[in-house]
């Protein structure tokens, strides 16, 4: 066959024409013909196992309890976890064990090797199911606080019962989870009870939870926290309509430890729930309530006359409740220390007339009164003269309080340090003079903001009544403020450190400079953004008698503001850590003074909406990033895209706005 045939492996036969001639192939002497390759013909016939595959042994056919007793007797946290990620019924099987139930005893025996030959048996035979993915670990949101504990926070579609499960096992063996914050919007939907329930049987060291914007999770979810989570300090309440005055009375009766409270927005919590939380909580500390329609007197009284004495901070905002509260809180609220009442429309003047003469507040600091028509000149002076202790007070958008209330409060209160006073538009010139006069000697901060009642004016006062104690002052949008009460200003306070002038158009530098030129004085931080009348005279006169303790210049909107300003900066300031010259009219020649002045060490430097600094400045900017840590260079347009990449690479260490 051989003579026939010619095989050249896969490229098909080639026959040769034999010498002799034969009747059935008359081609001719020395002709080969060649047949090129053809496919089998495909097997139509069906096909028949031989015998039966043997199925696969499988942990997956034992029931929940099975697991459930192999799973609390695992050895340790680690072992739990590793098995966990097997599948999301493992997951949810093993964040249903309580802390009490794993068997430590008999765990000592059990052998390491039984958690991976399960899971590598389950693994091989389980059929594929879609589950969340989800890292027991999630470094991304671990915080370890300094106790050790662990700290966690979901938002939006993070927010998952699957996802609470995982961390309630995965937390275990590495400290415990110390805090979780869950942060809900209307991407949140797989969020519910169950969830909560997982993290109340995993997670007994829980110290501070925070629930925001949760519409899914409800009174059995909460009930859970508070009766497995027994060490619970710190819980915030938002925007959760679904949970009532029953959980909230679970927390008070089964979290002795509780110190912080925050209620906002919940609209079936109240009464009931200040109660328990004043009968319960021996160590409360902190109350905020917000916007709870629930909440009256009764659970204000309620708390008060039962935690009273261990309150020490309290926040109510936007409450249905009347003078009676305040009432309580003046009489009752001995270890208070900060109040801020905020939106109380149903308090007239009597409420704080009579908080004041409670004789309770004695131990209050810090005083914050906002958006209450029924604050009075007589009841502002009735809390000053009970309140002996106060060292702040805040006073905003109270129209009934003229400039006699605020006299008489600075000189009833005694301590008072620090003073703001907004949208309090009944204050006048002849207030603020009267306050600095009365204030005894110890005010150090006074702050006015949006006062449409300061007017300008020329105001006699006596030698005598210098407010030498006067180390910050704040005026911002006061459109009246002028000149002539600026330089009064400067000569009542001559000991000034801290001086802000945001938003006053009318002030020139006629008035400003009575108040730097005071000999006295050793300005470390000066704002005086948007004081567009001010110019470089002004500026080189701060520089030169204040160059050694300025650390802080704010010129931002200063449109008279040139390089002559910088020039004197850089020959003057040593100490000058942070310049905002943003919209002023600096050039290229004034940022290269600023490069070139040794003793100058800028850290942050904001050259925002300076349209003559230009790609000659690239040097200068360059030579100024060894010390800068930040640069605004946004709205400089003659700054191109090229300058700005290379600021970007070779400044690497400095944070660059463009």
């Amino acid at each position: 066959m051989s003579k026939v045939f010619d095989f050249s492996g896969n490229n098909g036969f080639m026959f040769q024409n034999p010498k002799g001639s034969s009747p059935f192939l008359s081609l001719g002497g020395h002709v080969d013909v060649y047949f090129p390759p053809r496919k089998r013909s495909r097997v139509t016939a069906p096909f028949v196992a031989s015998e039966d595959p043997k199925e696969q042994p499988s942990i997956e056919v034992l029931p929940d309890e099975c697991l459930f007793e192999i799973f609390r007797r695992l050895p340790g946290g680690e072992e739990r976890s590793v098995c966990a990620f097997v599948s999301k019924r493992w997951l949810m099987l093993l964040s249903s064990i309580c802390a009490d139930e794993i068997c430590s005893s008999v765990a000592q025996a059990v052998e390491p090797e039984i958690v991976s030959c399960c899971t590598k048996a389950d693994e091989s035979s389980r059929p594929k199911e879609k589950v969340e993915s989800v890292d027991l670990n999630d470094e991304e949101c671990v915080d370890v606080g300094p106790q050790g504990c662990l700290s966690r926070c979901l938002e939006g579609k993070k927010a998952t019962d699957v996802r609470l499960a995982a961390i309630s096992v995965g937390t275990a063996s590495r400290g415990g989870l110390g805090k979780l914050s869950i942060r809900g919007n209307s991407c949140t939907r797989r969020l519910t009870d169950a969830g909560l329930k997982a993290v109340s049987r995993g997670c007994p060291s829980l110290r501070a939870l925070s629930l925001w914007n949760l519409s899914s999770v409800g009174d059995d979810g909460l009930s859970a926290i508070a009766t497995g989570c027994r060490s619970l300090e710190r819980i915030d309440l938002s925007h959760c309509p679904a949970i009532t005055d029953k959980a909230m009375i679970a927390v008070a009766m089964n979290c002795p430890n509780l110190k912080s409270v925050t209620v906002e927005s919940c609209a079936y919590i109240g009464d009931e729930s200040l109660k328990a939380l004043g009968r319960y909580c021996p160590n409360l500390e902190s109350i905020t309530l917000k916007n709870c329609a629930l909440v009256g007197d009764q659970g204000i009284a309620g708390l008060f006359s039962s935690a009273g004495h261990i309150l020490a901070k309290a926040n109510l905002q936007g409450l249905n409740i009347t003078d009676m509260s305040l009432a309580v809180i003046g009489h009752y609220g001995s270890a208070m220390t900060d109040l801020s009442l905020v939106g109380l429309h149903n308090v007239n003047e009597r409420g704080f007339w009579v908080m004041g003469k409670g004789q309770g507040l004695k131990k209050l600091r810090s005083l914050s009164i906002a958006s209450c028509q029924g604050v009075t000149d007589a009841g502002l002076e009735a809390i000053g003269k009970g309140s002996p202790d106060l060292k702040v007070f805040g006073l905003r958008r109270c129209a009934l309080v003229s400039d006699n209330g605020v006299v008489s409060f600075a000189g009833a209160a005694s301590s008072l340090e620090s003073l703001k006073l907004n949208e309090t538009h009944r204050i006048t010139q002849c207030g603020v003079f009267g306050i600095l006069a009365s204030c005894g000697g110890k005010l150090k901060a006074l702050a006015l903001s949006n006062c449409l009642g300061l007017k300008d004016s020329n105001f006699g006062f006596q030698s005598n009544s210098l407010c030498t104690s006067l180390r910050s002052l704040s005026i911002q949008n006061c459109p009246g403020f002028g000149d002539a009460s600026l330089s009064t200003l400067g000569r009542l306070c001559p000991n000034l450190t801290h001086v802000e002038l945001r938003g006053l158009e009318r002030v020139t530098d006629a008035g400003l400079l009575p108040l730097v030129q005071t000999p006295e004085a050793r300005l470390a931080k000066v704002n005086l953004s948007g004081c567009v009348n001010l110019t470089d005279n002004v500026v080189a006169r701060i520089a030169s008698l204040h160059g050694e303790t300025l650390e802080v210049l704010n010129l931002e909107r200063c449109s008279g503001i040139s390089d002559v300003s910088l020039m004197s900066i850089a020959t003057n300031c040593s100490f000058l850590r942070e310049l905002d010259v943003s919209g002023c009219r600096v050039t290229d020649s004034g940022v290269a003074l600023l490069a070139r002045a040794e003793q100058l060490s800028l850290q942050v430097l904001s050259l925002a909406g300076c349209s003559l600094v230009s790609d000659k400045s690239f040097p200068s900017l360059k030579m100024l990033g060894a010390t800068l840590v930040g640069l605004n260079i946004q709205l400089c347009h003659g700054i191109s895209y090229a300058a700005v990449n290379l600021l970007l690479e070779q400044l690497w260490r400095c944070d660059i706005l463009s």
